[in-house]
């Protein structure tokens, strides 16, 4: 049987009332699988991701979710889709003014239809499956960044979305601490049935999590495929990204 796509992109074109950032890109993600988008600086990664999850309107295209069109809805309509998706950011973007524990709580309490004295429970945990069971009662300013972007990841999953979204999960951490993120990702992936797409231009946690990469260049798609095809592949660019080779003109001026 054809596996049905849970996310489908279409002839997407965005910008921000300039140039043109994203030209006309379609791609599928299916369930189950870790997508990793990756690309140089400028490329269009941040601009897909905001569009994907409903922060940015497309000048054209569509963004299908179980094949309802986001780009389409109005706040209501959206913010009832939306809650089946989680997005974790890439500085964790926790509220400074709340414990750990309320940070995760608020989708909980937002979105969540529960009984009040669940959400601790619940709250300890989503903790639990990042490795934090125990920090609930600590104040983000008392975490390191590591630690931050696990409560990121706890308050993403908070109402058992269907799909999660990482920006940059593991951008500024050492190779230590980024091996656990990545650990983490598959772990809970796993456990709970999640579709997941990974903004990253870390190289080994791209090689730790994707099942397939999709490679943006100057706005358009040059490259979508497995690893093992990335890395064999003789497009200039891909082997470029995948090999750590500069620019020909960097240093030479």
């Amino acid at each position: 049987m054809e596996r049905k796509p849970i996310i489908e992109v279409r002839d997407l074109v965005a910008g921000y009332g300039g140039p043109v950032v994203l030209k006309g890109i379609s791609f599928d993600v299916y369930p189950g699988e870790i997508m990793v988008v990756i690309g140089g600086s400028g490329c269009g990664k941040s601009t897909l991701l905001r569009h994907m999850v409903g922060l940015q309107r497309p000048i054209s295209g569509s963004i299908c979710c179980w094949g309802e069109d986001i780009t389409r809805m109005d706040e209501d309509e959206l913010d009832h889709l939306l809650h089946r998706v989680g997005l974790s950011f890439q500085e964790g973007a926790l509220f400074n003014s709340m414990t750990v524990g309320e940070n995760v709580a608020l989708p909980m309490e937002e979105y969540g239809d529960l009984a009040k004295e669940l959400i601790p429970v619940l709250v300890r945990m989503k903790l639990s499956l990042v490795g934090l069971g125990d920090y609930g009662f600590m104040m983000p300013e008392e975490l390191s960044g590591g630690m931050k972007k696990r409560v990121g990841f706890a308050r993403a999953i908070a109402v058992d979305p269907k799909i999660v979204y990482f920006d940059e999960p593991s951008a500024g951490l050492d190779p230590i601490m980024a091996a656990g993120l990545d650990n983490i990702i598959l772990e809970i992936r796993k456990l709970m049935d999640l579709t997941m797409v990974v903004v990253t231009h870390e190289l080994e946690s791209i090689r730790a999590v994707a099942d397939r990469i999709l490679m943006l260049d100057q706005g358009e798609i040059i490259f979508s495929g497995t690893l093992d095809e990335a890395e064999r592949t003789n497009q200039p660019r891909v082997r470029q990204f995948f090999e750590r080779r500069p620019d020909k003109s960097i240093g030479n001026n």
